[in-house]
């Protein structure tokens, strides 16, 4: 496959490299687009302080440091042109030959997705992804994530690592290195996160998500909608003990007063 700014794919290679992956169906892409405009995306990106006023920005326990912005009205030019090549139905249809997944779909509102910068010190914790867009009414079938980190040296961390399905061993782990694309099914054993950012003061980690969906369920599926889920890798004995049980409850609690001051101003009005 050949499509403008995105270098050449040999499709049925990368079928081959999904079909014989370990733990999930899952690729990676180096040199993904064309070198000029992988830098124009890289120079578009804007400074934490100016995506923090135009996004969202995490400090969880399972995720930190990171900004998301989601609305594609506020992408600088190479960034939005971007977003149109992955959501073209060409290079669509080529990620639906590759996952051997019929009839996926983009998502307009990118949900989820979009520009991600993640600051010194942030992190992502081990998690399977949402894996029902009600708003839209899709099913969430596969992940494309692409970095813009130009000399990434390892020692900065905020690596991607995969999981096998019981999260006891790591089946893979990827650098985010400048114009790697990293691609995997989502479903209910996709087990991944990302390593602490340990880069200086003033360098962040920067990436482009992209998610797509079908209209029919995947098989298999129990019929049961969930959100994201988290669990502790096996070294973090603490986190998966203590922090994370103590935030599903702060959690809980909040949604409970939520449910209940809902409740009251319907009973007021």
């Amino acid at each position: 496959m050949k499509l403008s700014l995105v270098n050449e794919i040999d499709i049925p290679a990368m079928k081959q490299t999904v079909a014989k992956a370990p733990g999930f169906p899952h690729f990676c892409i180096d040199n993904f687009l064309e070198e000029a405009f992988a830098s124009q995306v890289l120079e578009a990106f804007p400074s934490y302080s100016e995506a923090e006023k135009l996004g969202r920005t995490f400090s969880a326990v399972n995720e930190k440091r990171k900004i998301q912005i989601t609305d594609s009205r506020l992408f600088p030019a190479s960034i939005y042109k971007l977003h149109e090549i992955l959501a073209s139905p060409e290079f669509v249809g080529a990620v639906s030959e590759i996952m051997g997944i019929k009839n996926l779909l983009p998502d307009p509102n990118l949900s989820g997705g979009g520009i991600h910068e993640t600051n010194s010190g942030g992190h992502l914790d081990v998690h399977v992804d949402f894996n029902y867009n009600a708003e839209l009414a899709l099913h969430r079938r596969v992940n494309i994530l692409i970095y813009f980190n130009r000399d990434w040296p390892e020692d900065y961390g905020g690596y991607l690592d995969l999981w096998d399905k019981d999260v006891k061993n790591c089946i893979g782990q990827f650098a985010p290195i400048f114009n790697r694309a990293v691609g995997f099914e989502t479903s209910d054993i996709s087990w991944h996160g990302v390593h602490p950012v340990t880069c200086p003061a003033g360098a962040l980690r920067k990436s482009f998500a992209v998610y797509y969906y079908t209209k029919e369920a995947p098989d298999g599926w129990d019929g049961v909608e969930h959100s994201t889920i988290f669990k502790a890798r096996p070294t973090e004995y603490w986190k998966g003990t203590v922090a994370m049980p103590a935030e599903n409850l702060a959690r809980a609690a909040q949604k409970s007063i939520r449910s209940v001051k809902q409740g009251l101003k319907k009973i007021i009005r």
